[in-house]
């Protein structure tokens, strides 16, 4: 991939409560917590978690909803969630996802085999919940 290339750089999911939000994408996902600190301290608008070196995800405050000026209706795609968001990553992170997963209650999918991705035909994937209800597939490759 070039420096050029088109790629995903962030996913906006609404959240109840920011912080616990991140706390879940942290211990639950095992992504890095961004400016969680700073969102506490009112000096940033919403915290993030970091998926990988080119992609996070904004945990956006419901509260916001309201100030959504961007584009005409934005501020109506509060709690109308994407039909999922997937997560691909190594056989060995995506075992350990799931693990971390059932450890903490949170309910998860059975594995799909062979279903079609971005890279091909994924070997297993299963899906899950955040706590605000957002649906996210985790799947590997290899």
């Amino acid at each position: 991939m070039t420096d050029n290339a088109t790629r995903l750089d962030h996913v906006v999911l609404w959240v109840q409560e920011p912080i616990a939000a991140a706390g879940f994408y942290e211990k639950a996902v095992g992504l890095e917590p961004v400016r969680v600190t700073e969102y506490a301290a009112g000096q940033a608008p919403f915290p993030s978690v970091r998926l990988n070196d080119e992609t996070i995800l904004d945990l956006m405050p419901l509260t916001v909803a309201e100030t959504m000026k961007m584009v005409p209706g934005a501020a109506d795609s509060a709690g109308h969630p994407v039909n999922h968001v997937c997560l691909a990553m190594p056989g060995d992170a995506f075992d350990e996802l799931r693990t971390r997963l059932e450890e903490r209650a949170v309910p998860v999918s059975d594995f799909s085999y062979d279903s079609f991705g971005a890279r091909g035909m994924a070997r297993r994937s299963f899906y899950f919940r955040d706590p605000d209800g957002n649906v996210f597939e985790a799947r590997h490759y290899e």
